[in-house]
């Protein structure tokens, strides 16, 4: 499986970036797609993931600001930021689970900067 990772970028606090994921290869049905994020001198951490089902989860730090969905069709998931703070600010990880095994994209750089 290989994921494609797209949409990271400077944007100014409260401001808005959506990012996307392009899964492909040998996808199964039933499987996980979701977003984490590693902060500089932190530990990556999960974002959001949403299952084959549209079973979402979203950490505390991003409900009501963040909303993922994903596009079955297109094997995608979007990660939709709203209202960004600097503490937002990451390298995020497109992130494909399956079968048991884990699938990392190749990381986008988000920055909440003015």
């Amino acid at each position: 499986v290989q994921l494609q990772a797209s949409g990271g970028g400077l944007v100014q606090p409260g401001g808005s970036l959506r990012l996307s994921c392009a899964a492909s290869g040998s996808i199964f049905s039933i499987n996980n797609m979701g977003w984490y994020r590693q902060a500089p001198g932190k530990q990556r951490e999960l974002v959001a993931s949403i299952a084959s089902n549209g079973n979402t989860i979203l950490v505390d730090s991003v409900k009501g600001r963040f909303t993922i969905y994903r596009d079955n069709a297109k094997n995608t998931v979007y990660l939709q930021m709203n209202s960004l703070k600097p503490e937002d600010t990451a390298v995020y990880y497109c992130h494909y689970r399956t079968l048991g095994n884990d699938y990392w994209g190749q990381g986008t750089l988000v920055t909440v900067s003015s």
